[in-house]
């Protein structure tokens, strides 16, 4: 029996709202999209207002249900896939107390000092929070970016708000929580708070982990499974997303969680690739497994049955984005070359795209001896550093757009090897990958990726939208359409092969040697120029 669900994809700088239609295969029947703002203060900070969120969720569903002729009665639930690490306090009704801190935001330096630095270290770790973290969740928090030190600067910093919170929640839980009135989080998202013990049956939030870091227990939702029914549509959420009262609210994952799913990477040692906003490389693996010095662990995700080895970069196809409109376009709008292009705002953006991508094509591997690196908003692995910045290596006379757009390419997929090798430290990666995410739609991306990890690549219909079929196979599985989330690999198909050239990997293989040393000579520097904007 054929059943429809909503998916929601909640991104950084917008939501894509999909309406699939699942039986024994998943079909995409309508979608539409709406963007908010992404806030970016003087001091590291990075924010949203998440009734901004809410209002883009109403808004698409109203649109895709009347443009498409879609009845409210045949949305069997609804779902999400979101950006992760967020930080969103709520009072007891469910209001923001003040903007979310984004997975982005970096102003909690001191807070992880006091927190973290100090007394007997390893890693930059306390000894004792280190152990006791690592026994307990297998990760720590040992990253600027980390919420639990977002709340510890709202709590020193902005003490009459912190005053009036009442649950801390993730991006998606938020939503959840206008839909239905529940607090609740998933694991995935409770493991992201890095307070989740992960122990065999003492799943759940760790009081001696709160206690450690200083976090309120109260202020911690419950925790409610990926596939499992968070609650149900409210009669007011109902009024203003046009859909039915009643309609099961599925909890859905976090990005991290989900895209994998989308992409059908679900098995033991499946390894996909995700280039969006930000990027990762991540693998299924069967236990936790943890890598302090490259700052990778195997985290929660959707499947009760394995963990996501998981290495993240924080600016990937944002990269692209900055050189889009910093060097292709220029400031009186002539894009290379005088291009009619339809004013719609998704179409001029696939038209750009997909013409830079042409006007590079000729480009040698290497792009003429142009190396680019992509740490636009920091790194956090395979080494983690908030002042480390982007780069153009190597320019000469005869360097033009053309090699610097081609070298910023270079630079995304050169970074996601280096993340690639450290995971080769602990695990097995699997030699054919699957490749999602915006950056997998444009061809000469998914060549240029085969040939400087000497891989072949993997792409499925529709890459962008991979975390919104995850999303819809979580509520699939929630409602007994398919028996668990592993049989997504039999949903999803395989649309194009990228075989590597081994030719060019030779070439790359030299610059990738260069493009990691770029970091080691420049950490220093970096410090030097960048420290002081992100103190608090």
């Amino acid at each position: 029996m054929k059943k429809n669900i909503i998916a929601y994809d909640v991104g950084t700088t917008g939501i894509k709202t999909c309406v699939y239609e699942i039986s024994d295969s998943i079909k995409l029947i309508a979608s539409t999209m709406d963007s908010y703002e992404l806030f970016i203060t003087g001091n590291g900070g990075v924010e949203q207002d998440p009734d901004s969120w809410w209002n883009a969720m109403c808004n698409t569903t109203e649109k895709v249900l009347k443009q498409y002729s879609i009845s409210a009665d045949s949305i069997h639930g609804i779902s999400f896939c979101s950006q992760m690490q967020g930080l969103v306090l709520v009072d007891r009704e469910g209001n923001p107390v003040r903007r979310a801190m984004s997975y982005m935001d970096q102003r909690a330096g001191e807070e992880l000092k006091q927190g973290m630095a100090h007394g007997l270290q390893i890693a930059g770790a306390n000894l004792y929070k280190l152990i006791r973290s690592l026994i307990i969740t297998h990760a720590v928090a040992a990253s600027v970016k980390d919420p639990v030190w977002k709340y510890k600067w709202v709590e020193k910093n902005e003490p009459e708000i912190f005053a009036k919170v009442y649950k801390w929640l993730d991006v998606k839980e938020f939503l959840i929580n206008r839909c239905t009135g529940e607090f609740m989080m998933t694991p995935d998202s409770a493991f992201a708070t890095l307070l989740y013990d992960t122990r065999k049956g003492r799943e759940g939030f760790s009081k001696e982990l709160c206690r450690l870091l200083g976090v309120n227990m109260e202020h911690l939702p419950r925790i409610s499974g990926c596939t499992e029914i968070a609650g149900r549509i409210t009669k007011e959420a109902a009024g203003q997303l046009h859909l039915n009262e009643g309609t099961p609210v599925f909890g859905g994952g976090g990005d991290a969680s989900l895209i994998g799913i989308g992409a059908g990477a679900v098995e033991i040692g499946d390894t996909h690739i995700y280039s969006g906003t930000s990027g990762w490389v991540s693998t299924v693996v069967d236990k936790q497994i943890v890598d302090t010095s490259s700052m990778i662990a195997a985290i929660v995700g959707a499947d009760n049955d394995s963990f996501n080895y998981f290495a993240e970069l924080e600016t990937a196809g944002k990269c692209v984005e900055w050189v889009k409109d910093h060097l292709a376009l220029d400031e009186i709008g002539v894009y290379l070359e005088k291009k009619n292009i339809s004013d719609s705002r998704e179409n001029i953006y696939r038209s750009l795209y997909d013409y830079m991508m042409h006007a590079i094509k000729d480009v040698p591997p290497g792009s003429n001896g142009v190396i680019f690196t992509p740490w636009l908003h920091g790194n956090r692995c395979p080494f983690e550093d908030s002042n480390a910045r982007g780069m153009f290596f190597n320019i000469s006379l005869e360097t033009g757009k053309t090699e610097l757009i081609h070298a910023v390419v270079e630079g995304v997929c050169y970074h996601l090897r280096w993340q690639l090798e450290a995971q080769e430290k602990k695990v097995k990666t699997s030699p054919v990958i699957r490749f999602v995410g915006g950056g997998a739609l444009a061809p000469l991306t998914c060549q240029i990726l085969a040939d400087i990890l000497g891989r072949e690549i993997e792409t499925v219909e529709e890459p962008q939208n991979a975390g919104a079929v995850g999303a819809a196979l979580v509520a699939a599985a929630g409602l007994g359409i398919i028996n668990k989330l592993s049989e997504a690999k039999g949903l999803i198909r395989v649309n194009k092969r990228y075989v590597p050239d081994m030719k060019n990997k030779l070439i790359y293989d030299q610059y990738f040697d260069v493009f990691k040393d770029l970091y080691k000579r420049n950490k220093n520097n970096f410090y030097k120029l960048n420290s002081n904007k992100v103190s608090t």
